[in-house]
């Protein structure tokens, strides 16, 4: 069976004290720093962290990453929100969330967007599907499709 190509990208995980943790992760655990993004608007910072000899990959979004989510206004962590998700690019978005649903996955987060959508493992490890390059065109039945459960 052919199916529309993925590549990891990365894991996010939620840190309280983005100090602390990037001496963790980079001081401690050896880990560089590849990029950062701060966002005003939604008042978070996102920093991407890769293995040093994954470094120069990563600085080309070639390489799997981690990345830290450091919310600006204060929260408690508990069931494992810390742990964000598991995120992987594809070919063609609505292709793959189609065969997911076809094969009895819910798509938690439907890709309205074109461009992502979130589903959950049987674990409810979640899992954001990414489409590669730019945004597809909205199309039916995603556009109008609504979120179901948590994603």
């Amino acid at each position: 069976m052919l199916y529309t190509t993925m590549r990891y990208l990365h894991t996010m995980i939620r840190v309280s004290d983005l100090d602390e943790s990037l001496d963790f992760y980079c001081n401690k655990l050896g880990l560089v720093e590849t990029r950062r993004r701060d966002s005003e608007g939604g008042r978070y910072t996102l920093v991407f962290l890769a293995a040093p000899e994954d470094r120069r990959r990563a600085e080309n979004e070639a390489s799997p990453l981690i990345e830290l989510t450091y919310n600006w206004d204060p929260e408690q962590y508990t069931g494992g929100r810390n742990f964000g998700h598991l995120a992987f690019e594809t070919d063609d978005i609505y292709e793959l969330c189609q065969r997911l649903m076809d094969a009895g996955v819910t798509i938690n987060r439907p890709p309205r967007d074109g461009r992502m959508a979130f589903i959950r493992s049987p674990d409810g490890i979640s899992i954001e599907l990414l489409q590669k390059g730019d945004a597809l065109e909205p199309s039916e039945p995603w556009a109008s499709m609504q979120n179901t459960g948590t994603w």
